[in-house]
């Protein structure tokens, strides 16, 4: 049976939470522990995917197909443990099911409330898997006092009173304003934060207490006193210069012990931190920078693009080089030429997307590193418009395009190069979609297999000619023109094993060109980077040495 601990997020602020859960993960993997990690978001979108990137941030999507949220991308990249379906769920998933099981008649014609009905279905959640790992670590999203997050605080009342004594902690992050006026630290919002837990029946085992400066004895004496944790349970989180060093960072701060001695675990195995201290050093000891240029339409919020961030940072600690990536609002190339903005990188990326805004500049910015033999990574929307340009400037399809733009506009003004995904296997099923289903959950998602042409790029750089990567999209490029497109150029070196769905492209006779329809950047681990990073990384350093 997993040991519980769920993770709560104060009044005042809940930031970090993702990050001390996702770090608290990997430090008990390092005592040989093994862990999962889930969220419990109070929100009512039922399906993530049909949130706005500038609402919420990445979509995260799983081996399984799930389109979660970016909490779990982080809680991947920390334990390298894949995350799945049952590791997400929101309040709209949990209404959805219990409204669900209602017309079933499941409850028998009793009148569905939030005790027990709803709190029954979050229970239920919880327990799945439960026999599978030592710790099952549950955050849950918002803040205590959020209206939208009592269901989840009640169901965890209940859930940890109904377990065995000892099996279940809670753990708390608060924060501690600093008042440069006065010179002082304040407690306050913490005691608050936990006296309105406790209100709701839950106290908290150990507190991390966010703090821009460091957290006095005394202080620390008083949130113990008032807030009835034990002095070694209350855990300074400071300001960090990369997410990376949380682990190390926790443990100095005695973050693992606090929890292993809140469920009495003693004497607890000896953490091996070797993997954190390579990851470390190849941070804060990079042999060069190279400065690589993200053309996308979601520039106003990087954490749109936060997984290609983590993984050209990845890139760069398999190099041990440190990537500048800048951000650049594909829309500016509508109007200007992009050749000031993109001249002085080493290497260009152009990332996924929904809808045709910003979508020219990503074609002007996929020709420039095409015709200037810059390094090229075209990732989902970015394969596509590497196929367009080369459609209208290699193949002579000038008014080449994609379906999806006009799905958009309503009305024909391309030659689709791109379509609407109609058909797809899966497993050993076939999919069927049309353009006019409901956006949530539709799409082609999950891992997928994709067989790599011998002697190609990414033959070589996987090391292997089947690879399994994920998938979020609902248009693909259409293989009729494969044929016409090769003759020119553009080698098509990765099918779908039906050899009916173009995976990856690549152009011939250029340093380093390659667009992929899936989302390689889901699966990349500081301590393991993506071979794809890796290599585009290695190949911007090579091309800073010729500049």
């Amino acid at each position: 049976m997993a040991r519980y601990i769920f993770i709560t997020g104060g009044v005042v602020s809940s930031l970090g939470k993702g990050l001390a859960s996702a770090a608290l993960g990997a430090l008990l993997q390092a005592r040989g522990y093994t862990v999962r990690l889930r969220k419990l978001d109070p929100y009512l979108n039922v399906d993530p995917g049909t949130m706005s990137p500038f609402e919420h941030g990445e979509v995260f999507v799983t081996d399984d197909g799930a389109e979660t949220d970016l909490d779990l991308g982080h809680y991947e990249r920390f334990t390298g443990v894949h995350a799945r379906m049952t590791d997400s769920i929101s309040s709209g998933r949990i209404y959805s099911n219990v409204l669900e099981k209602e017309r079933r008649g499941d409850y028998l014609g009793k009148t569905i409330q939030v005790i027990p009905h709803v709190t029954n279905e979050i229970k239920d959640f919880l327990r799945i898997g439960d026999e599978e790992v030592d710790f099952m670590l549950c955050e849950i999203g918002g803040t205590v006092g959020d209206i939208e997050g009592l269901p989840f605080f009640e169901a965890i009342r209940q859930f940890i009173h109904e377990r065995p004594r000892g099996q279940s902690i809670l753990m708390h992050l608060t924060l501690l304003p600093y008042l440069a006026a006065s010179g002082e630290l304040k407690t306050k919002p913490t005691q608050h934060s936990v006296k309105e837990l406790q209100s709701i029946g839950l106290a908290p085992d150990v507190l991390v207490c966010r703090s821009e400066h460091p957290i006095p004895d005394r202080e620390r004496e008083k949130i113990a006193l008032f807030c009835n944790v034990r002095k070694e349970a209350v855990i300074p989180a400071y300001d960090l210069k990369t997410i990376y060093q949380a682990p190390l960072a926790y443990h100095q701060a005695g973050l693992d012990q606090a929890v292993l001695d809140a469920f009495g675990i003693t004497p607890a195995p000896k953490p091996n931190l070797a993997r954190w201290e390579d990851v470390m050093d190849r941070l804060s000891h990079p042999e060069g920078e190279v400065r690589v240029a993200i053309v996308g339409k979601y520039t106003q919020l990087e954490d749109a693009y936060k997984s290609i961030a983590e993984a050209l940072t990845h890139g760069g600690m398999a190099n041990r080089t440190k990537v500048r990536a800048e951000w650049i609002d594909a829309e500016i190339f509508e109007r200007e030429d992009p050749a000031p903005w993109l001249e002085n990188f080493h290497a260009i990326l152009v990332p996924g997307g929904f809808g045709e805004r910003g979508t020219e500049g990503k074609i002007r910015a996929a020709t420039f590193a095409r015709e200037k033999k810059i390094p090229y990574l075209g990732i989902c929307l970015g394969m596509q418009m590497a196929v367009i340009e080369a459609a209208r400037n290699l193949a002579g399809v000038k008014d080449a395009g994609s379906e999806e733009f006009d799905h958009e506009k309503g009305a024909k003004r391309f030659t689709p190069v791109v379509y609407h995904l109609k058909e797809w296997v899966q497993g050993n099923h076939t999919v069927r979609r049309k353009a006019d289903d409901a956006k949530g959950g539709t799409m082609r998602l999950g891992a997928y297999t994709a067989n790599l042409k011998d002697g190609s790029a990414v033959a070589r750089i996987y090391g292997t000619t089947v690879i399994e990567e994920r998938h979020r999209h609902r248009y693909e490029v259409d293989i009729q023109y494969r044929d016409q497109l090769e003759k020119c150029g553009l080698v098509f070196s990765g099918m779908s094993p039906d050899g009916r769905l173009p995976e990856i492209v690549e152009v011939k006779d250029h340093p380093w060109f390659i667009g992929v329809q899936f989302h390689p950047e889901l699966k990349s681990k500081p301590f393991a980077p993506h071979p794809l990073f890796a290599d585009f990384v290695r190949a911007a350093v090579e091309n800073s040495r010729l500049v």
